[in-house]
């Protein structure tokens, strides 16, 4: 049996509060902020998803660890994926929503939803 880590990575940790700053702080100096309404972000993020998507669509299953994708490819595959974590962050901050209690909140509610089989 593989084990669960055999594809991760060393990575630096970075909070959401480092995230949400950043971003706050992007859009600010940009004057931004009257263009980053919920809806805006909302339609913002979809758009960031279908992306995402267009990286997968042809491709068929995947292996963990994209062993079969090429360093361009990966990198491609980062960007995308940030800009969807970053939209989501900055959405999470218009609305006043803490994320990061939000998610853990929401692993308990799963948790309890779908209790372990024995």
């Amino acid at each position: 049996m593989e084990s669960p880590n055999k594809f991760s990575r060393k990575f630096k940790d970075v909070t959401l509060e480092e995230l949400r700053g950043k971003v706050v702080e992007f859009a600010k100096v940009r004057n931004w902020e009257k263009y980053h309404s919920p809806r805006n972000l909302l339609l913002a993020l979809v758009g960031e998803v279908g992306e995402l998507s267009e990286i997968f669509q042809w491709k068929g299953e995947v292996e963990r660890g994209l062993p079969n994708w090429s360093n361009d490819d990966k990198k491609h595959l980062e960007e995308e994926i940030s800009d969807v974590l970053l939209y989501l962050v900055q959405l999470a901050d218009v609305c006043g929503l803490d994320l990061g209690q939000a998610a853990l909140s929401k692993i308990v509610k799963n948790e309890q939803k779908y209790p372990l089989l024995e």
